[in-house]
């Protein structure tokens, strides 16, 4: 298995070390080995697994991912001397049809980058954002406190998109002292608090045409929140630069659906990266050796981009069979991609404070709660580490406890 694999590396390593450093690293080593057999033991003495549905961040590297790492070339990437980040940038940029890309360490740190490249020579801009985005919601203000742009947020339909109507009320230029200026729209796709929708290309090319036409003049741009940009390509079957074609940035997270242990890419044009890059060091992202997360990163696009339908399919799976049972799901129960929200049925045997933990403890399945006014809704989100067997686990647990 992958964990056996990174053991007998970690444990080769101690070893080669002089007797004093040895002793350590063995204590080390053998606290891994425990939280390992902890978190994965058996429930209750039962042969029962655990079905971690609460998010696609919580999967593990594969052992070729491992592997990948341990033989990756490296550098010092803020010299841009990393050949393996180099390379995970270059494909990255192809793949969706920008001039360049820049690895950073997380998504968070991605959209803000962007954020300060966009605005970096307006110092009165403001962004416009959904309400029920991930950058205005959870990504800690950031956009005010660390970029020090404002913004104006409209409410996005149950479909993730904009009216037109209202990003034009929203824009504003800078003849009117009362005004910040408005610099970039923000779009996130899929969109996560809306149940994963993926945005089509034709409505990211409209957003897109009403910045760089009607707006040409005051240096509009358009940025993607992609976190889960590769679900909404393989959602669509499109390719990433046709379905991104209208956006000026796009940051993709390597760390959920692709299941790498951390990392981000933000692709663009030449200059945007450039401030871009600028951006990260003064938010403590430059890294040096960073070819060891990149060749997971580089792995990752090459090998688990087409098997998210598989997470696509699961999630329809879910929707459907908790749909039947008499549970509430927006939009009519349709799922896009891997996420899935639901309501308890009205006449649920269990109160939705109760589901989470008896869930996990009767079938070792963990969820996500308190979302949406009230806390009802409940989300689902199916990943590489959760396989037909986990899903009807899901499925018969929270059916069995609710209905």
């Amino acid at each position: 298995t992958h964990s056996a694999f990174l053991l007998t590396i970690a444990l080769n390593n101690a070893m080669a070390l002089p007797l004093v450093g040895r002793k350590i690293n063995l204590n080390i080593l053998r606290r891994l080995q425990y939280e390992f057999t902890h978190s994965t033991r058996p429930l209750h003495g039962s042969s029962k697994r655990i079905v971690d549905l609460r998010s696609d961040t919580v999967t593990q590297p594969t052992a070729a991912m491992l592997r990948a790492a341990t033989q990756a070339a490296t550098g010092d990437d803020v010299m841009g001397e990393d050949p393996t980040v180099n390379a995970l940038e270059a494909y990255a940029a192809d793949l969706f049809g920008k001039e360049r890309a820049l690895f950073v360490p997380t998504g968070t740190m991605g959209n803000l980058c962007a954020i300060m490249s966009h605005c970096h020579y307006n110092k009165s801009a403001e962004i416009i954002l959904g309400t029920k985005s991930h950058i205005n919601l959870y990504e800690g203000g950031g956009y005010a406190n660390l970029a020090g742009v404002s913004c104006k947020q409209i409410e996005e339909d149950e479909n993730a998109m904009f009216s037109t109507e209202d990003v034009r009320d929203a824009f504003h230029v800078d003849d009117d002292d009362h005004y910040a200026k408005s610099t970039l729209i923000c779009l996130e796709n899929t969109h996560n608090m809306l149940g994963g929708i993926a945005l089509p290309s034709s409505y990211i090319d409209t957003i897109g045409k009403l910045a760089h036409d009607e707006w040409k003049d005051y240096g509009m741009k358009v940025h993607i929140d992609g976190a889960r940009i590769l679900n909404a390509a393989v959602s669509q079957n499109i390719p990433p630069s046709v379905l991104c074609a209208g956006a000026d940035s796009v940051s993709i997270c390597l760390s959920k659906g692709l299941g790498t242990p951390m990392g981000s890419i933000l692709v663009g044009e030449t200059e945007f990266i450039r401030l871009a890059r600028r951006a990260r060091k003064r938010l403590g992202g430059g890294m040096r050796q960073a070819g060891v997360m990149a060749s997971m990163g580089m792995h990752a696009l090459l090998n688990h981009v087409d098997r998210l339908a598989e997470d696509h399919a699961r999630a329809q799976k879910l929707a459907v069979e908790l749909q039947n049972a008499g549970f509430w799901l927006p939009r009519g129960g349709k799922v896009d991609t891997n996420v899935v929200f639901f309501a308890l049925p009205e006449n649920s045997k269990l109160k939705k404070e109760e589901l989470p933990s008896l869930l996990y403890e009767k079938y070792g399945v963990k969820i996500a709660g308190g979302y949406s006014s009230g806390g009802r809704l409940f989300r689902l989100v199916t990943h590489m580490d959760v396989d037909d067997d986990g899903i009807d686990a899901a499925i018969e647990g929270i059916t069995s406890l609710c209905v």
